[in-house]
């Protein structure tokens, strides 16, 4: 039987080949339990995905990332042999995700030190539940690549059966935290950011902030997406392990694209308010959403750009209407949007065009980014960046990397940011990002 470890391959010319089974035992959390890096974890209310190690990587860095990334994914995939009895959810998959900012990390001491302006990988082991079923994919490269597959593929199955259910963890508990910026300097840099608008060089910039927090314990990340899954199951919730350093992980409410055929589907989700303590306070808090000039005018900002930033690609753009998304602490202005391409496309193509939206960015977007990057004092990394996964036929779902944290060992890294427009109030925001901290916190503390 193959050891099952995950050693990385890199594929030049040789092939790519794919063998898949469905499974009536094992679960996608017994592949992260295996702790084989790179690891990577999804899952929606439609399916659950966990892959890990690599037979292939795709890593970019600067502004050409995303055309970087989509030649490269374009020519391994050409390479792949994948039977045509496998469903499409069970087809391989590259996972992966994108930085924030097309420039460098603060360096080897930041938590993003492991994570490079764009990092994919084609796993080894590939194992996806959807409401149909469960399915084990395994890929492998090189002379022997078929029969070192289905060897992969009987030894995993085989340790799929045999494998415990994983144990529920619980939080590790917070021993200390740190902020930055300060509550004082926060306010400082949103009544800039407001004079700018007022002087018209800004219509909206998201300023953010980060939370570095000491455990009491060491994380369990997948133990952590197991609770998320519970508390927020209808959010997009990922995980990836990079080869080394960190984990990246969150469980976010938007979507930033995905792409299946010619149809494409986004959303915009900004304006933010509490939840009640009751069913009526709730209601209230909706209604006093929906009517606030400020939150309609920020989310009216961001549904048009994305109207704007499609309307190259699409034959037809629909938009959809104005609603109240609410999530356990927390209640956002969202609008469904949806587009025909024009002619077939890549979901990377997409990705690029949309990424940032003025949702995590602002606008314009130039002046949007130089403020953020001259106010922020930390290193955003991938934090509100693209990450989800692609296929060979340039479908994919990406969202964006929202209500998340990158962790190690101890140590965990919140992130978290609002939108700030024309009568943004420094308070007030501050009072929001505290609430968009919750998620992540609640599974820690």
């Amino acid at each position: 039987m193959e050891p099952l470890r995950g050693d990385e391959t890199t594929v030049g010319t040789t092939g790519v080949v794919t063998r898949g089974c469905r499974i009536e035992r094992g679960t996608p959390r017994a592949v992260l339990d295996a702790d084989i890096r790179p690891r990577f974890a999804w899952g929606t209310d439609a399916e659950s995905v966990a892959a890990c190690g690599a037979v292939a990587t795709v890593t970019a860095d600067g502004n050409s990332r995303f055309a970087d990334v989509k030649r490269e994914a374009t020519a391994l995939f050409d390479r792949c042999e994948t039977p045509g009895t496998l469903p499409s959810a069970a087809r391989p998959r590259l996972f992966g995700g994108f930085a924030f900012h097309d420039g460098d990390h603060d360096g080897e001491h930041s938590p993003w030190a492991s994570f490079p302006g764009a990092s994919f990988f084609l796993p080894e082991v590939q194992v996806t539940a959807t409401e149909t079923g469960t399915w084990l994919t395994v890929t492998a490269t090189g002379d022997d690549a078929a029969a070192t597959a289905e060897r992969r593929l009987e030894a995993w199955r085989e340790r799929l059966r045999e494998g415990p259910t994983p144990d529920r963890t619980q939080p590790p508990g917070v021993e200390s935290r740190e902020r930055t910026p300060s509550q004082k300097t926060w306010r400082e840099q949103v009544n800039a950011a407001v004079e700018s608008v007022a002087r018209g060089n800004l219509q909206k910039v998201v300023l953010a902030q980060a939370l570095r927090v000491r455990l009491r314990r060491e994380l369990s990340v997948p133990g952590a997406l197991d609770r998320l899954a519970e508390t927020y199951p209808n959010c997009y919730r990922f995980m990836l392990s990079p080869a080394d350093g960190g984990t990246f992980f969150g469980a976010t409410p938007e979507r930033l694209v995905s792409l299946r055929g010619r149809t494409v589907r986004t959303e915009a989700l900004a304006g933010s308010t509490g939840r009640g303590d009751t069913p009526a306070e709730d209601e209230w808090l909706a209604a006093e959403l929906l009517e606030s000039e400020k939150d309609t005018h920020e989310h009216e900002l961001v549904a048009n750009a994305i109207r704007d930033q499609l309307e190259p690609f699409a034959s037809s753009v629909r938009i959809g209407d104005r609603t109240v998304r609410r999530l356990a602490t927390v209640q956002h202005l969202r609008t469904s949007i949806t587009a025909e391409l024009a002619r077939d496309g890549h979901v990377l193509d997409l990705v690029e065009a949309l990424h940032p939206t003025p949702a995590v960015g602002g606008l314009p977007p130039d002046e949007a980014l130089r403020t953020i990057r001259e106010t922020e004092a930390f290193d955003r990394g991938w934090y509100a960046a693209p990450i989800g996964w692609v296929d060979a036929a340039g479908n994919g779902t990406f969202a964006v990397g929202i209500r998340s944290a990158v962790a190690t060992e101890r140590t965990a890294t919140l992130f978290a940011g609002a939108g700030i427009v024309a009568d943004s109030d420094p308070d007030r925001e501050w009072d929001e990002v505290q609430l968009k901290y919750r998620p992540m916190l609640d599974e820690l503390e």
